[in-house]
């Protein structure tokens, strides 16, 4: 744990390398807007399971604002040794600070590690001044990053990013799919509001999966037996090993979240007979689902798009939830319903020649991002479309 300089006449920035340091009551009364993945619980699991620190090439910064000794803002922050389980690619910046022999690494990086989702960053308690505790986090921020290439914002709100763009941090816009809850009754209702042609093909990929036989099944992660949290995470970790990787997450991070926590993950299990041939992991917010990893046993034609993406779609509608971010990628989203929708994120470079650099870039990027959402929006599977997608502009930066 460090002191930083004092920010504001009565506010005080620290950091913490350990959100065991910090009371998880404090943390989770901050303004999360409703993301799980910004709890207390979540982010201290990551580092208590291993996921984070020691030789991940992920440490935490996290970064402290307290009033007379109350807890009034934080940014959860880490020091980064690669740009692995981010989901904003600065691959190509580092290979330029490389061939000019400078390193670009470490960095710091405000995030949820390997979570794609958006939400705040700069967390502040309710009731305060929101620009005077980004300020002071903001300043904490900086001060942690003084002999480091960069500091990364990933994820963040419009308003976020607008109000880091006045503080000199640049823009970049990046496209996901999202589905949106329009008040539907049930699937049937939502499904009526495809064209002839995409609605039959969504109900012929529901079909083939009753006529294998797979049923499917919601539990809570607390629900499941040691026993079938290992057969998940088996179905899950198979996924990461058919493309080479080893899964970011160990599964004592899923079985170790509070049973009564709001960031418990929900598990969807796919049967047939009785042996879990699929499985989705998912995790809710006051407003949304996330979708975050999934696995299968077998190819079995549609199993993909109904257990990722119909299943979660029928549990929103029943649920009320009026969102669903299924991750990152993945154009055939679009025939199922989910709109293209901007995610942005924001980037304080320290060397000038490699900030102006990085800016210009980020504007052209900018443009290719807006035409490509644009074009996507067209191809949405509804009859009539009032449009989900509005490029916003990219400001000065």
């Amino acid at each position: 744990m460090s002191d930083l300089p004092e920010t504001r006449p009565t506010l005080e920035a620290r950091v913490v390398d350990d959100l065991a340091a910090v009371d998880p009551g404090e943390w989770n009364a901050l303004d999360h807007q409703g993301v799980p993945f910004l709890r207390h619980e979540f982010l201290r699991g990551l580092e208590r399971s291993g996921a984070v620190g020691g030789d991940t090439g992920w440490q935490s910064r996290h970064v402290l604002v307290r009033r007379a000794g109350g807890l009034v803002g934080a940014l959860p922050l880490y020091e980064k040794r690669h740009s692995w389980g981010e989901f904003v690619f600065d691959f190509s910046w580092a290979k330029a600070y490389e061939r000019h022999g400078l390193p670009y690494y470490p960095k710091l990086v405000a995030a949820t590690p390997f979570t794609p989702a958006g939400g705040p960053r700069l967390l502040v308690r309710p009731g305060e001044s929101i620009d005077d505790i980004r300020a002071a986090l903001l300043e904490g921020a900086m001060h942690a990053a003084a002999g480091v290439s960069s500091l990364h914002v990933q994820f963040t709100t419009a308003d976020e990013a607008a109000w880091l763009e006045t503080a000199g941090f640049a823009t970049r816009i990046d496209c996901q799919f999202h589905w949106h809850n329009r008040g539907y009754r049930d699937f049937a209702d939502f499904l009526d509001t495809f064209t002839a042609d995409k609605r039959k093909k969504a109900k012929r990929e529901r079909r083939r999966i009753e006529e294998a036989g797979i049923r499917y099944e919601w539990r809570r992660g607390d629900e499941l037996s040691p026993s079938l949290w290992r057969a998940v995470y088996a179905l899950k970790a198979h996924t990461f090993h058919r493309h080479g990787h080893e899964p970011y997450l160990p599964l004592a991070f899923f079985t170790d979240l509070p049973a009564d926590s709001p960031a418990r993950p929900l598990v969807l299990l796919a049967w047939q007979d009785s042996v879990p041939v699929a499985t989705a992991i998912f995790f809710r917010g006051e407003r949304t689902l996330y979708g975050r990893y999934w696995g299968s046993a077998g190819e079995f034609h549609s199993l993909h798009f109904e257990t990722c993406y119909h299943q979660g779609i029928e549990y929103c509608i029943r649920e009320g939830l009026s969102s669903f971010e299924p991750g990152t990628q993945g154009e055939h989203k679009i025939a199922r319903g989910f709109a293209p929708t901007i995610t942005r994120s924001s980037h304080h470079i320290a060397d000038p020649r490699f900030r102006e650099a990085i800016a210009r870039y980020l504007i052209e990027e900018g443009r290719s991002v807006e035409a490509y959402a644009a074009s996507a929006a067209e191809h949405v599977p509804f009859k009539s479309v009032s449009p989900e997608f509005e490029a916003p502009p990219l400001g000065s930066s």
